[in-house]
């Protein structure tokens, strides 16, 4: 297993396939195993990174994490760009990993080359993401798939990442915390944003934030899928990569 140092922790990655590397950001209270079952259709045209952001999966467990958690993770992203000496990397992430990709990119966009944003709620978290953050994750502890998911994600102690993540999104929510790095509109490298209409787990009016962000920034892409819930790159996982492959290219 490899690992880098991130704020003198040891945060896991790997690399699978060739070609321009691509790094894939997981969301909030799994790991980068999420992608295991999607990677077949990636790897033959890209470098596949994966990461497993501190706190997750078979990185080192941390006390709490910081109410700037995505920004942290956007920073984290760019800390392994530079120690495998790559100057060039697409981000796709989803879910949560949609926020550390664009605070990624706003951090040090000379080392992004395109952004993909899946499956989140945009600038501002909804308003009643908090209400809807503890229903669900309390439905997930009675779950016995849920549970098992966590457990494949992040091993024995499944239950420490996981609360740890609920007790940070609360306390971004009620201090509604900035999301980014620096405003969105200063984003300059390309962005595509997708995500769909079945998600259960994104605020409502997602679309019309999401042309928002466009309108904003001044330029990047939509795409929207009709069917599938969270996140749209699991769930419609081949028409999916067909689309991002083409952004990419």
């Amino acid at each position: 297993m490899s690992y880098f140092k991130y704020k003198n922790e040891n945060a896991y990655y790997c690399e699978i396939g060739n070609g321009k590397p691509v790094m894939f950001l997981h969301g909030n209270a799994v790991s980068s195993k999420m992608f295991k079952p999607i990677l077949s259709l990636y790897k033959n045209n890209f470098k596949v990174i994966l990461i497993d952001f501190l706190g997750s999966g078979k990185s080192d467990r941390v006390e709490t994490f910081d109410t700037d958690l995505w920004i942290d993770q956007g920073k984290q992203v760019t800390k392994l760009i530079k120690y495998l000496g790559y100057d060039k990397v697409n981000l796709i992430g989803t879910s949560g990993g949609a926020w550390a990709a664009i605070n990624a990119a706003l951090y040090c966009p000379e080392l992004i080359n395109k952004v993909v944003a899946d499956s989140f709620d945009g600038r501002k978290l909804g308003d009643t993401f908090k209400e809807d953050l503890i229903e669900e994750r309390i439905s997930a502890k009675k779950s016995i798939f849920t549970k098992y998911f966590y457990k494949w994600c992040h091993g024995e102690d499944w239950e420490n990442p996981v609360d740890k993540d609920t007790e940070v999104l609360i306390k971004m929510a009620e201090e509604d915390v900035p999301l980014f790095y620096r405003p969105i509109k200063e984003l300059s490298v390309p962005l595509l944003l997708t995500g769909s209409m079945k998600d259960e787990m994104i605020k409502k009016d997602f679309i019309t934030e999401y042309e928002e962000i466009i309108f904003e920034i001044g330029a990047g892409d939509i795409h929207i899928f009709e069917i599938g819930k969270h996140p749209a790159i699991i769930s419609n996982a081949k028409e999916f990569s067909k689309i991002i492959i083409d952004f990419l290219k």
